[in-house]
């Protein structure tokens, strides 16, 4: 007897029970693409990272990244790199991102954009880095200032460290909150360059003349070159100064083996600590605390420093300041390539909980417009109608044990 017709009608009852609901099995849902983290806003704009692959396995100093906040001013809020042993780990004392959103809001405690320079990573200060001292205005909301015999009127943004209520002065320059337009990245060999420019204009009714404002930053493997061209689009002559606020981390966490080495053999006499006022008197360093010109450098140990560097010695025609964490076996060079740098400002608090030292390649000397400098130039470049200057600093990584 064949079994073959009894075994199609087994097959074919087999599949109408498949078909039958209920009975059937239960379908995999299909894959859901992975969507894209959103990108993070500060300042109205996206926040940008300029990245790279590591390219060494791990065995040689290398950068691997660069966040910017093109809403604030093109801050550079983060920059990382690979140290063979410790993997990869961040340059700059910054918060995280969410963080750096809640207090980069424009509220009380971030008029003037102040928190750009408070709370780490490494804003731009344009058109003045550090101090400026004049006069109060009876609200106590700007102070004055000359340039060649024509006033300046800019916001007192800052006061006497222990007393919010004295000393108010200007500080740090007019672009802390500022938007960039035309932010554009591109790639390039071994790396990324992000682009863009601040129209700053007379900087809200603050300067003399217009302004525009041309940003470079460039990561490679090597190096991270930040660049800033300011011109003069308007048709008065206006006074110019750029510097950067990078707050260098100790990842090790211990601040006092850091070593800083600062090439320059002269510093600025100040009224204290709580001010940071300039009296006009550059002392030499040789014997004093601040002479960090040891070519490996000088510990930090429980020095505070909040004091402003010139006379300044060249290697290769740069500026090259260094800042060593030798337990991590880490350090980087803070070189300033551009010949008009003519001061280093150097804030490094002792508090334990802020692990850092803020290396300022500048321009100009504290409270450039003072009397108190007489005649002495103090470092503020004369920008005539369509005649620009420009400010370069590169990063560079090296192990100090090595």
């Amino acid at each position: 007897m064949s079994l073959r017709p009894s075994f199609l009608a087994l097959a074919a009852a087999a599949a109408t029970l498949l078909l039958i609901p209920g009975c059937s099995r239960q379908s995999q849902p299909a894959p859901q693409a992975t969507q894209p983290a959103p990108i993070p806003q500060i300042g109205g704009q996206p926040v940008v990272k300029l990245t790279r692959p590591a390219t060494s396995n791990g065995q040689q100093m290398e950068f691997l990244s660069v966040t910017v906040l093109p809403g604030r001013g093109m801050n550079v809020f983060q920059i990382t790199a690979n140290v063979p042993g410790k993997g990869e780990i961040p340059i700059l004392a910054s918060p995280t991102l969410e963080e750096a959103a809640s207090k980069l809001n424009g509220g009380p405690d971030d008029q003037y954009g102040n928190q750009s320079f408070l709370i780490g990573g490494g804003a731009f200060l344009v058109p003045y880095p550090n101090r400026i001292v004049g006069p109060l205005s009876p609200d106590g909301k700007t102070i004055t200032t000359k340039w060649h015999g024509k006033t300046i009127v800019l916001p007192a943004n800052w006061h006497n460290s222990a007393d919010p209520t004295r000393d108010k002065h200007a500080m740090h320059g007019l672009i802390l909150a500022s938007q960039t337009q035309d932010v554009q990245t591109q790639s390039i060999p071994d790396g990324q360059t992000l682009t863009g420019v601040i129209h700053a204009g007379d900087f809200g009714g603050h300067w003399l003349s217009q302004t525009d404002l041309s940003f470079t930053i460039a990561l490679t493997g090597p190096a991270v070159d930040a660049t800033i061209v300011a011109k003069n689009v308007g048709k008065e002559d206006e006074p110019m100064a750029i510097g950067w606020h990078p707050y260098f981390a100790v990842p090790s966490g211990d601040r006092k083996q850091a070593l800083l080495h600062v090439p320059a053999t002269q510093v600025a006499a100040i009224n204290n600590y709580q001010d940071v006022f300039p009296s006009g008197d550059l002392m030499p360093v040789k014997g004093t605390k601040y002479d960090f010109t040891a070519p490996g450098g000088k510990a930090l140990d429980d020095i505070y420093l909040d004091d402003n560097w010139s006379k300044l010695q060249r290697t290769n025609g740069a500026v090259d300041v260094t800042f060593a964490d030798p337990a991590t076996n880490y350090a980087v060079h803070v070189l300033g390539l551009s010949p008009e740098i003519r001061t280093i400002q150097v804030y490094a608090p002792t508090d334990p909980t802020k692990q850092y030292a803020a290396i300022e390649e500048q321009f100009n000397f504290a409270d450039p417009f003072g009397k108190e400098w007489g005649d002495m130039n103090t470092g503020m470049v004369t920008l005539k109608p369509g005649a620009s200057v420009t400010w370069h600093v590169r990063l560079a990584l090296f192990q100090p044990n090595k």
